[in-house]
């Protein structure tokens, strides 16, 4: 088969690696695509995917930028004071053990951020954080960072939480480490987990089309205990909740009714 359009390009990639980028705003996935063919000096969606397919390192780098991964700990801080001060101890009262999803983790900040919330309330909980990118997994997994956390991390929960390597470098404790397992998943085509009390799906359905955020949302309802609670990124409200079996609850949480 010879790719001669965007259309081509896509169906060629899902075959080859099992993404759905027909569910990605069109337009958006374009320009990422088309600022790599330029790095590359591929200027026809042909030779960028013989160059892909040839080459690991070219396809690693395809797979990281095409998964968009930006995360950084407790992202729009108020929001998550609203879930500590809130949202946690409701979910708490209500359950023994609480279960938490972090969906497209990307290198574990999000993830370690909701576990060290977590550990500060009670020590009966699970974090289960997922990506459809295997290599920023394995960052997550070891839990190393640049010493420019310490803008972000409040620094009891630095000291807390974390060691310092080397001069520049922070890792976080196996305290912290034990309560979180990382695992591939992908969003648009993978079961999802069952029974949990809190998903955090933040800053990914901005990228999705409407048809497959649609899809994500159900998906995520059936995930959820009863009285569960999705939180949601900055950009990222749902427009009409109650269409998927939601009640807001805060600005950007939303509980299953």
């Amino acid at each position: 088969m010879q790719v001669c359009s965007y259309e081509d390009f896509i169906r060629l990639i899902q075959k080859k690696v099992g993404i759905d980028l027909s569910s990605y705003k069109e337009k958006q996935m374009k320009r990422r695509i088309n600022s790599l063919m330029n790095r590359n000096q591929k200027f026809s969606y042909l030779d960028y995917y013989k160059l892909i397919e040839s080459s690991q390192k070219h396809m690693d780098e395809f797979l990281n930028y095409l998964t968009i991964n930006v995360s950084e700990f407790f992202r729009n801080p108020l929001q998550w004071q609203v879930l500590e001060k809130k949202i946690l101890p409701e979910l708490i009262k209500l359950n023994k053990r609480i279960k938490v999803w972090s969906c497209a983790c990307s290198t574990g900040e999000e993830a370690y951020s909701i576990t060290m919330i977590l550990a500060n309330l009670t020590d009966s909980f699970k974090v289960l954080a997922t990506d459809i990118d295997e290599t920023v997994l394995n960052k997550a997994r070891k839990g190393i960072y640049e010493k420019k956390i310490a803008e972000k991390i409040p620094s009891l929960m630095l000291k807390k939480y974390f060691s310092q390597i080397e001069e520049n470098f922070f890792e976080v404790n196996k305290e912290i480490k034990k309560f979180i397992d990382f695992k591939k998943l992908d969003i648009l085509k993978d079961p999802y987990p069952k029974n949990c009390d809190l998903i955090i799906c933040r800053n990914v359905m901005i990228y999705f089309t409407n048809e497959a955020k649609n899809k994500v949302y159900k998906k995520i309802y059936d995930s959820l205990n009863n009285g569960g609670v999705l939180f949601v990124g900055s950009t990222e409200q749902i427009l009409t909740p109650q269409k998927f079996g939601f009640l807001p609850i805060q600005h950007f949480f939303y509980k299953k009714t």
